[in-house]
């Protein structure tokens, strides 16, 4: 089967079980951003030249799949999509981030006043997975705010994720200042 099924060709895109939207639905926006974050951070992983960004980023970006999964998925399919055995986006996820961030925070990395991003070529990468995860969050936003969305934990995580990927960048730059 080729990768050109010209299915979409129509302005139409498929999401799970055979439901189809148009390309440009907030449905289809609020993924494609989050895939989106995930090739970003997939940037910031590979140049990254420190283990523990690169050994941190990996299982995030394995969760974002999970997320963008639950995101492909009308309200009205979502018992059918755990019952074939998806995994929602849940409480533990983000309570991984949390743990992430405390760690960060405890090793004294400043978070006063603004960031100008660039210092390095790997927090750079980081804070433009952090602004797009910033812009998924907004279209995940979209999606709850039009009844397209049943769990709030994606905000959440997306939000912790941001605020995580902003620390990581810092962490990058002290590194440097070493």
């Amino acid at each position: 089967m080729s990768i050109a099924t010209k299915t979409g060709d129509n302005g139409t895109t498929a999401l799970m079980y055979n439901r189809r939207v148009a390309k440009n639905h907030v449905r289809v926006e609020a993924y494609g951003t989050v895939d989106e974050l995930n090739t970003a951070l997939g940037l910031a992983r590979a140049t990254a030249e420190h283990d523990f960004v690169r050994t941190n980023l990996l299982p995030i970006q394995k969760d974002l799949i999970v997320l963008m999964g639950e995101l492909c998925v009308q309200p009205e399919d979502l018992n059918r999509y755990v019952a074939d055995g998806f995994l929602l986006v849940t409480a533990d996820m983000t309570a991984k981030l949390d743990v992430l961030v405390k760690e960060i925070e405890a090793q004294n990395v400043s978070f006063k006043g603004w960031a100008t991003p660039g210092n390095t070529m790997n927090s750079a990468a980081l804070d433009v997975a952090r602004t797009v995860c910033r812009r998924a969050e907004r279209r995940v936003c979209d999606l709850k705010f039009t009844g397209e969305m049943r769990n709030a934990e994606i905000i959440l995580y997306l939000n912790r994720l941001s605020d995580l990927l902003w620390l990581f960048a810092r962490w990058v730059e002290t590194q440097v200042k070493a």
